[in-house]
């Protein structure tokens, strides 16, 4: 008897555990759906190595080629290409596994993701760019100037990850690190987060700054939350530290101009672990502190980033 109610037991739990997954696979089928029906590609896709590369190209002039933070897309760029493009021709990327560009193998290695951009950049007939980086988009833009064959003119690091920093990621992506949060817990939150998570995500990577009143509406969020955007995001922010850790050693072989631009009341990345350091090591950078900004002065001091972006685009001698 007791061996029967055992079995029973295992029958209806395996029952009950193929509905949720069947029902969580379905709504993270619509919500996909959904998303990408909203916000579709606005540039040109690029074939690179057989996966594409979504790549938004405007203006003309001096090549500049900006690339997003964690959890983004290039649309996050966009005031700032519009800004751009009277003087540049600006390329903005959205990385391997995010937004409309494919994953690609190692896609949480600085150094791939780099590779792959940089053969993109190639293929639009892009030639010593200066490289925009924000956020994470900045830890590749400094693999970018260390490892890809396409050197960079010149850096400007926005709100960058760039030296080692102490403490731990937080529970999320401790999860998402293991077997069991890649298999279960990533669709889960693709299924069921509620917007309102995701709007207090967004708010709280502006803080201190107001997030920007049309910014929900164009920049297209909800592209990474979808499945692989998911594991992709998750395993680049995890596998972050120890490759910052190997790049930092190679950081006194940079000899191009660099521009760092940093809030002091930036949570995220905070500038005493990263820009600040980072300025008193390398000569040949010149580091612009916002006072009281956060993680996201690109929206709220475009005139403070474009001033570096010229200054950078003067010492390298494009101007």
């Amino acid at each position: 008897m007791t061996f029967t109610i055992l079995v029973v037991s295992l029958v209806l739990l395996a029952a009950v555990a193929l509905a949720l997954a069947l029902i969580t696979d379905a709504l993270s089928a619509r919500r996909e759906a959904a998303v990408v029906s909203a916000f579709p590609p606005i540039g040109q896709i690029v074939q690179v190595n057989g996966s594409a590369v979504h790549a938004l190209v405007k203006g003309a002039g001096p090549d500049i080629v900006l690339i997003h933070g964690a959890s983004g897309n290039l649309r996050d760029l966009l005031p700032l290409i519009d800004l751009l493009a009277p003087h540049f021709r600006v390329t903005a990327f959205d990385r391997p596994g995010l937004g409309w560009s494919d994953p690609i193998p190692n896609s949480a290695n600085l150094a791939a993701q780099s590779a792959q951009l940089a053969a993109a950049a190639r293929q639009l007939g892009i030639t010593n760019p200066i490289l925009l980086g924000q956020s994470y988009g900045g830890s590749v833009a400094l693999a970018w100037a260390l490892h890809a064959p396409l050197a960079p003119r010149a850096l400007v690091l926005v709100s960058a990850p760039s030296l080692p920093w102490p403490g731990h990621l937080d529970i999320w992506y401790r999860i998402t690190n293991t077997w069991a949060g890649r298999t279960f817990v990533i669709p889960l939150a693709c299924a069921f987060v509620p917007a309102s998570y995701i709007n207090a995500i967004i708010t709280d990577i502006f803080t201190p700054d107001p997030e920007p009143p049309e910014y929900r509406a164009y920049v297209g969020a909800g592209l990474a939350l979808s499945r692989s955007a998911l594991r992709a995001n998750c395993d680049q922010i995890n596998g972050l530290h120890a490759q910052i850790v190997a790049q930092a050693r190679l950081y006194p072989t940079l000899t191009l101009p660099i521009e760092l631009i940093h809030g002091d009341a930036d949570t995220i990345v905070p500038l005493s672990y990263h820009s600040q350091p980072l300025a008193a090591l390398l000569p040949d950078a010149v580091l612009t502190v916002l006072p009281g900004a956060g993680h996201m002065p690109h929206h709220h001091f475009p005139d403070v980033v474009l001033a570096a972006i010229h200054r950078a685009a003067a010492r390298s001698q494009l101007r």
